[in-house]
């Protein structure tokens, strides 16, 4: 076969986990400091001594490193955000304080996700060069349990009538308000998106044995 006179070279096992790592060190610091766009391929693959055109031997793509490292991310954001969700011996609104705190706090102090909040078009373009396929596996991932939790608690009575899908846009509505800190006074707002967090999770929930499981 006509390579083109280029033959990828081969890499062991042992260098591809070595590779791979430095990949994604690399992708992490530049990616969370200048973003996708501004990120080359060289500066990736300096770290890692290698040629740009064998960064294609590991990732399809930029875009693709960067869900990886959102993928890896996922089993302590999942800890951090949804562990409640299957403490059957919270109430609801507990559990809908527990989900906001969370994420807020990965907002906070997550560099990739803070990122990615921040800059909405990177997420974009990660969505536009990656398999279907990996974009729904993070939204199972990340949104089927939390919908999931809704639909439970609605059917047993505690939850406000409302589209699950509808309640859930309210959550996400909640943790799109720390992008407009820098327009709130400082000197109130940690205090006020607490409230917030309060009132939305009371608002939303229906105290216990006020509804009946409909099965």
């Amino acid at each position: 076969m006509d390579t083109g006179g280029f033959v990828p070279p081969a890499f062991t096992a042992e260098e591809r986990e070595r590779v791979t790592g430095l990949l994604l060190e690399a992708g992490l610091r530049l990616f969370t400091s200048q973003g996708l766009r501004k990120t080359s391929l060289d500066e990736l693959v300096r770290p890692a001594g290698i040629a740009k055109s064998s960064f294609y031997a590991f990732f399809d793509s930029k875009e693709a490193l960067y869900l990886e490292l959102m993928f890896q991310r996922l089993p302590a954001l999942r800890e951090q955000v949804m562990g409640a969700l299957f403490a059957e011996d919270l109430d609801t609104a507990e559990v809908i304080r527990r989900y906001l705190r969370g994420a807020l706090r990965v907002q906070r102090e997550d560099p990739l996700y803070r990122r990615l909040f921040t800059h909405p078009d990177e997420l974009a373009a990660v969505a536009r060069r990656v398999p279907p396929e990996r974009i729904e596996q993070a939204r199972d991932e990340l949104v089927r349990p939390m919908v999931e939790f809704l639909e439970r608690r609605q059917r047993a009575g505690e939850l406000i009538d409302a589209d699950p899908a509808v309640v859930y846009g309210a959550l996400q509505c909640v943790l799109v308000v720390p992008l407009q800190e820098d327009q709130l006074d400082p000197a109130v707002y940690p205090a006020a998106l607490d409230l917030l967090v309060e009132l939305v999770a009371s608002g939303l929930a229906r105290p216990r044995g006020q509804g009946k499981e409909n099965e």
